[in-house]
């Protein structure tokens, strides 16, 4: 499943995504959550209560799989921010001030990035951090670490590897586990 962006996705997804209705408890005949109603929630629960949720289902999920050793796949998501450049300042958001100016595919736009640890055999999301989009994927790569490992040790599990890409490439992070396929980046040489 590819990462949802907006609420509106999110409501299109619950109307026909079979997996998704069942996970929310939709039933069969049942219209999906508007995207108000999303939004109230979001906004009631807040974010440290929504995160706990959520980790205590991933971890609930973890100790009815068998696996013990995972693999922790590392990758980021653009997230796009509801809002445009400040006129001032064409680096940060107008109406979102936290919103910063990043790399969005081969383009900047102005959002957020989503730092997720997956687990490479079933893609369960097991970790996440969010952060604006100008920040480096390195910045926030132990602290994801720490928050995969924080989740598999209350599941009694723990990780084999980690796998990630070159913007995740740092010395720290490959020190912290006792295997990391990491691609390197590598800067062409100028002729001289």
């Amino acid at each position: 499943m590819k990462a949802v962006r907006s609420l509106r996705e999110m409501t299109r997804i619950l109307d026909s995504d079979p997996r998704l209705r069942k996970l929310c408890l939709i039933k069969k005949d049942e219209k999906g959550y508007t995207r108000s109603v999303l939004s109230r929630f979001i906004r009631k629960i807040g974010e440290d209560n929504l995160n706990k949720i959520i980790e205590e289902k991933v971890i609930k999920l973890l100790k009815s799989n068998a696996t013990k050793d995972f693999d922790a796949v590392l990758d980021a998501s653009f997230i796009k921010a509801w809002s445009t450049r400040h006129p001032t300042d064409s680096q940060t958001g107008y109406s979102d001030a936290e919103a910063r100016v990043g790399r969005a595919g081969r383009m900047f736009a102005l959002g957020y990035k989503l730092h997720l640890s997956i687990d490479a055999k079933s893609m369960l999301p097991l970790a996440n951090v969010f952060a604006s989009a100008n920040q480096n994927e390195k910045k926030h790569s132990l602290t994801l670490l720490e928050k995969t490992r924080k989740i598999l040790s209350k599941s009694k599990s723990k990780i084999r590897s980690v796998i990630a890409d070159s913007q995740y490439s740092d010395q720290k992070l490959r020190n912290a586990v006792a295997q990391a396929v990491i691609s390197v980046s590598v800067k062409p040489e100028t002729g001289g």
